[in-house]
Formats: C-alpha cells, structure tokens, sequence
C-alpha cells in the first residue's frame, strides 16, 4: 500500500495498532496486517490463535468480489473438492467490540459470526474471520445502506403510523387491497405510507455514517452496511492488491473457490 494511501486512511480514524505484524502468505501473495488495540479481545484471540499456527493451512473458503474474503474455518483443512464450508469453529465466541471511529473500508480484517435471529448480541467467531474488499460508493448508495443499517427503528416508525387512529381508514384499504391481490391500489397507498414514513423517519434519531467514513467509502471503498454489525479488529497495511486478486478467483454457487486457497499466518518483527 502506497505512503499516500496510508495517509488518507489515517486521517480518518484515531485507532492505535499492537505492537505485532501478522503475516498472511497465500499463492496469491502476502499480506502485512495490524490489530487494533482498541479491540483486546479479539487482539488476543486472534494472536493466541496464530501463535498455535492455528491458521496454517486452512482455506480462504468463501469469496465474493466486491464484498470480502473470507477464511477460519476449522473444517477447511482437510476438506473435500467443492464440500460447502462456514460452520467450523472453536468451542467458544468473543463478545462483540463495535469502535464508532472504525469503519468497513477496504483492508479491514474483520470477525464473522452467526446471524442476528440465532446471535442478538452479535457475538463474533473465535476463529473465522473476513477482509473487506467492498467498492468504492456513491451519496446515494450511502444514504440507501444507512437505511438498511436503520431497518427496525424505519418499521417501528411504519408500524407506529398505521396503528394511528388518523389512519385507520388507510390501514383498513391496504387491508383489503392485499385480500383482492389489487397490486395497483397497494402501489399508491404504499406511497402514501413510505411518504408519511420518511418524514418520520427524518425527524427520528437514527444512525448516520459519520463525514471522513463518507469520505472513506466514496474514495477507498468498502462495504458501509457491515459498519455497528460485525467487529472490526485489524487492517491491511501492505498487500492490498491480494485481496483483489483472491476475489476474483473462479468459484462455485456457494462461493469456494474451484482451487483451493490455502493460507499461512504468523507474526514478524516490524522495524
């Protein structure tokens, strides 16, 4: 990663790093990465386990260009041509350490975890994690995934308007516009809620992508709707080019890649 590249990075987060570099070797390249002494836990964890060469070995299992790469997987050591992977895993689960300053910009290293329905405390794998790659994004695809991050205070505030006696009448005609399937109907009253909806919406506290994060996603990139959900505890500092190269790989339906993409982690002196 060039000087300059840095810079700009920096400028938009006050995280510190670790004293270690990690090491990760793949076919493709290395990569040079720090942890974030904001996120001790994680820290540790992934240190503890790269001491153990834990990680040796085991696959970059699942890959989607313009979104992140992803590996951990205790099952991918010895895993069999095209046997879908992502539920190995350690005993045990880090709880989560959201830092408001970090962001998903590309180069993150990040923790994977199950899904919110089975994890509401969105607790992270012991051992699988994710490098963003994500895309560089627009004023609109920001103000969308901000929508999409603010999803149940944007339906409480739908269900709190349709439940006002004022609009009981309209609630009552998407009721029976939905009963005879009149699509036609429905698209206009909707509008009408949607409209009532965003003015709300408008009004209501609600979670916004901080301005150097914007800055961030509309010159590096990434994946901005993964930000306050998943934890974030390292970044790439030399070797980004890797990451684009691994996720272009050819893959199957589930995302593996068609070769196996074996990694090698350890920790190295930095001078």
């Amino acid at each position: 990663m060039s000087i300059s590249l840095i810079l700009v990075i920096k400028q938009g987060f006050s995280q510190t790093f670790s004293p270690e570099t990690i090491l990760i070797s793949t076919p493709y390249g290395n990569m040079k990465l720090k942890l974030f002494n904001e996120t001790p836990k994680h820290r540790d964890n992934f240190l503890k386990l790269v001491k153990e060469h834990f990680y040796d070995s085991l696959l970059f299992h699942r890959v989607i260009e313009g979104f992140m790469i992803q590996g951990g997987d205790p099952d991918s050591k010895h895993a069999e041509p095209a046997k879908l992977l992502g539920d190995g895993d350690l005993k045990y689960t880090i709880p989560a350490e959201f830092i408001p300053t970090l962001c998903h910009k590309k180069g993150m290293l990040c923790a994977a975890r199950n899904g919110d329905d089975v994890n509401p405390e969105k607790a992270s794998s012991a051992a699988q994690f994710y490098i963003v790659q994500g895309k560089v994004r627009t004023e609109e695809d920001l103000i969308s995934f901000e929508k999409r991050i603010n999803k149940p205070i944007i339906a409480k505030i739908k269900e709190e308007i349709l439940n006002k006696t004022e609009n009981a009448d309209l609630k009552e005609k998407i009721a029976i516009a939905k009963k005879e399937q009149n699509n036609d109907s429905l698209m206009v009253y909707f509008k009408t809620v949607n409209k009532l909806v965003e003015d709300e919406y408008a009004k209501t506290p609600h979670y916004t992508f901080p301005p150097e994060h914007k800055t961030i996603y509309k010159t590096i990139g990434g994946t901005p709707h993964l930000d306050s959900q998943y934890t974030i505890f390292g970044e790439v500092i030399e070797g980004l080019e890797v990451i684009d190269k691994i996720a272009t790989v050819g893959k199957n339906k589930d995302d593996r890649p068609l070769i196996d993409i074996r990694m090698t982690i350890l920790t190295i002196d930095q001078k």
